[in-house]
């Protein structure tokens, strides 16, 4: 297993596919997972779980023994220079691309990273907060380049596949959540999948420390 992060990045172990509430994204999930598709650009919003998709991509490709490499470019302190031996890797995953848009030195090593990728069939997959379209690359043989893989938009859950997401989850931990206590967080809380499953850690923990279910009445104390 070979798998290379910035310094001081890990992936979550919670980041799978089988955890992942597909819904509407079947065919992404079905994309990111053959290893035929060399490129791949999927955007959507901050929460509909983008991150979480990488994350899992790595995790499935570095325990089939693929030399895999993540790079996200949230984080401070990346440079450009790091993709210059990234075609060694059989994956590629770069992650919130919309960081570095309009950064000349950081489109002209992707640009190169691409080309040179393509001469022994690794797999480069990149995701944005942004449609290609919408994000003002300045480098336009990027954008075509980008543009010529799959793309995908990570479309966000309904309400109902939300709850049966956190629900799962929740069993997953052996905490018990009924249908009313689902529906109460949906209503009352931030209903992005990203602030639902901070919150069930919260509510994990706290459960925990005080050897209580998961009730409406206990969830409003916490939240």
């Amino acid at each position: 297993m070979s798998l290379q992060l910035p310094l001081g990045i890990q992936l979550r172990d919670s980041a799978t596919f089988t955890n992942f509430q597909a819904a509407q994204n079947q065919q992404l999930l079905s994309a990111l997972q053959d290893n035929q598709q060399t490129c791949v650009f999927f955007w959507g919003k901050a929460g509909t779980g983008k991150s979480h998709l990488l994350q899992a991509l790595c995790h499935a490709q570095a325990e089939e023994d693929r030399r895999v490499a993540y790079l996200p470019l949230a984080e401070a302190g990346l440079m450009p220079v790091m993709l210059d031996d990234m075609d060694q890797f059989d994956l590629i995953c770069v992650d919130d691309f919309q960081h570095v848009v309009g950064k000349e030195e950081w489109e002209i090593a992707l640009f190169h990273l691409y080309n040179r990728i393509q001469s022994r069939a690794a797999r480069l997959v990149i995701n944005a907060d942004q449609a290609l379209a919408s994000l003002t690359i300045g480098l336009p043989d990027l954008a075509s380049r980008l543009g010529w893989g799959l793309v995908f938009q990570l479309q966000e859950l309904s309400d109902e596949d939300k709850q049966t997401a956190l629900q799962q989850r929740a069993q997953a931990r052996g905490l018990e959540m009924n249908n009313e206590v689902a529906a109460y967080l949906l209503r009352h809380t931030p209903r992005n999948m990203k602030s639902l499953l901070a919150l069930l850690d919260k509510l994990d923990r706290a459960s925990l420390a005080a050897q209580r279910k998961l009730t409406i009445p206990f969830v409003r104390e916490i939240v």
